[in-house]
């Protein structure tokens, strides 16, 4: 029930009056964006003025815009290098920024084959708190009584090291789920778990999942929403009780908990929430043993109202399967955020995924736009660098690069998503996440670009050469068909001896080959996480890329300029390719991953 008609918004009737104080907060900070980033520019210019690195650029204390942007270059994570490394070292001199950096965010993006480093401080958990704090408010003016019921989300930590000098490096939200902020947020009806504290926060990936789906089963009636980060992880939940439904349901009928789970904290929490319930163990396997799993999240969880995933960008690629499972339930992504720092909320949380537009909130970063005809080149010129938009100066329609700069330390970073403005709200520009710049695959928070997946085909023809063979073409593509995902390589070798042509044995060791050369996010998600399945190549006819080539001239292309595409998502062109493979090989074994040491 919507509260006084005094404390309504344009946005809407606020559910409560913490609700109409989150959304006065987006409308202070929409209407006033320019002054918003002058104001935070010149914050973080005048903390962070003693610091080495803004020094190199003689800005002396200078706290304008056009001095940071005359003088202070445009960079990449390999320009900052050597800097986060001195960090990671010990080096505890304000080299980025005035306040310790309190530990690393480990960004999925990958350089050289290891995640990188990104400089947190510990202020910034109270910003980004911030951002979230404002989530349920909006969700709350589309979706009436969520504060009747609870939230089944699929939350887990990741593995975290400590570089050299001591410092933490771990994901962005497994820094969050271990926070003061998280472990004792503040009870709000309208944003309860299913899942305990001990349940996201256990470690082991099974145990987690495993108790994490057991108090969703028990508290199946009270859930109004389900969710996950990503859709990837969501999809894993439904395998996983696909695999897992009897033990599960065994639990519920006896009251007890799977020997299977070890942790002693785990045990303990389960224990309070664990009776015997032969009624619901009867009705889960009633469930789970029909073959047609068409709708199971909405049979098995009847009060659920919208699902609460990122679908944008390559998890797009997960809709029709999230539909599958659901019989079409709304899919709300509320957030836009990186390692790097958080950038905006979808106030129009119930459109079409396709449709979906995040409002920046200027108050979370600077933000500054190349223009993405720029933004393809790797390095930009110091001598002459495209001119940088201001985030309230960007055009409707125009795709941009976004820029920034953080109060920890990160100076005309570029983050490498590429964005296209759909319009305002007030004056706070919304934008559409288009794509990962040069990003080729990804099925979880992998990401793999040209080069990295070049390199790895390059290492996996090594096994062919004694069999006189070479990889003539090769394309990829990310199959999500598949829970968890993975990715395809389609080869066409030259094989010049017949009677001597690679066994079944080698195309498979050379599966594995590539999974190796992949970076450490990969390989983390095939070995500790499970949410990537084994690399498959498929071995194509003779003369397919030629096939491809006509296709493609055929709708358009200049035969002078065509290139063969290295990743592929158009399905004519899968079904092309798919009906010219003469076998099919998979990895036989996981690549070997442990958490990285940093040097």
């Amino acid at each position: 029930m919507a509260v006084d008609s005094g404390l309504s918004s344009p946005l809407g009737p606020p559910a409560c009056e913490k609700d109409a104080e989150a959304l006065q907060l987006i409308e202070e900070m929409t209407r006033n964006v320019d002054s918003v980033q002058e104001k935070l520019l010149a914050e973080i210019l005048s903390r962070n003025s003693e610091t080495e690195y803004l020094k190199r650029f003689n800005l002396n204390g200078a706290t304008d815009r056009e001095s940071f942007k005359s003088k202070v270059p445009v960079v990449t994570y390999e320009d900052l290098q050597h800097d986060i490394q001195r960090i990671a070292n010990g080096d505890r001199s304000n080299i980025l920024s005035s306040h310790p950096i309190s530990e690393f965010l480990t960004s999925s993006g990958t350089s050289a084959g290891e995640r990188k480093l990104m400089p947190m401080i510990r202020e910034e958990l109270d910003r980004r708190a911030l951002c979230c704090s404002l989530l349920m408010p909006i969700m709350n003016l589309y979706v009436p009584g969520l504060d009747k019921g609870k939230g089944l989300y699929f939350l887990f930590v990741k593995a975290e090291t400590r570089t050299p000098g001591g410092l933490l490096a771990r994901p962005a939200l497994t820094s969050y789920y271990k926070s003061e902020h998280f472990k004792n947020r503040p009870f709000d009806p309208y944003n309860v778990y299913t899942s305990p504290n001990e349940a996201i926060l256990c470690s082991d990936t099974f145990q987690s999942l495993y108790t994490q789906m057991l108090c969703g089963l028990v508290m199946r009636q009270e859930v109004l929403r389900v969710g996950a980060v990503f859709a990837s992880g969501l999809l894993r939940a439904i395998r996983f009780l696909q695999v897992n439904w009897q033990e599960l349901a065994q639990d519920i009928s006896t009251g007890t908990l799977n020997p299977k789970i070890t942790d002693s904290s785990l045990r303990e929490c389960m224990a309070k929430i664990m009776n015997p319930n032969q009624e619901l163990a009867e009705f889960i396997t009633k469930e789970c043993s029909d073959e047609n799993w068409e709708g199971i999240i909405k049979r098995i969880w009847p009060n659920t109202k919208y699902l609460d995933v990122i679908v944008t960008g390559a998890m797009a690629q997960y809709i029709p399967t999230l539909d599958y499972y659901t019989n079409g339930l709304p899919i709300a992504c509320t957030l836009y955020g990186s390692s790097e720092c958080y950038f905006g909320i979808n106030l129009k949380p119930m459109v079409k995924p396709s449709e979906v537009s995040y409002t920046i909130m200027p108050n979370m970063a600077y933000f500054e736009f190349l223009p993405h005809e720029h933004s393809s080149s790797s390095a930009l010129s110091r001598d002459s660098p495209p001119r940088l938009v201001d985030l309230a100066d960007v055009e409707v329609g125009k795709e941009y690069e976004v820029i920034v700069t953080t109060h920890a330390g990160l100076n005309r970073y570029r983050v490498g998503d590429i964005l296209r403005v759909t319009g305002f709200y007030n004056a706070a520009p919304q934008f559409q996440f288009v794509k990962r710049n040069n990003v080729l695959l990804s099925i979880d928070s992998d990401k793999t670009d040209e080069s990295e997946l070049q390199k790895a085909i390059e290492n996996a023809s090594l096994l062919l050469r004694e069999y006189n063979t070479t990889v003539e073409e090769y394309t990829s593509f990310a199959d999500t068909k598949t829970i968890p995902g993975h990715y395809v390589i389609y080869w066409e070798l030259l094989v010049k001896d017949s009677a001597n042509s690679p066994t079944e044995e080698v195309l498979s060791q050379c599966c594995l080959a590539m999974e190796e050369s992949l970076n450490s996010v990969y390989r983390q998600g095939r070995v500790a996480d499970n949410s990537i399945g084994p690399l498959e190549i498929r071995v194509v006819k003779n003369g397919t890329f030629e096939k491809l080539m006509d296709y493609a001239i055929s709708r358009g292309a200049s035969i002078g300029q065509y290139k063969v595409p290295r990743c592929v998502s158009f399905t004519p062109i899968l079904e092309l390719l798919d009906s010219r493979v003469v076998s099919k090989h998979f990895s036989p074994s996981l690549p070997h991953w442990t958490p990285e040491r940093r040097r």
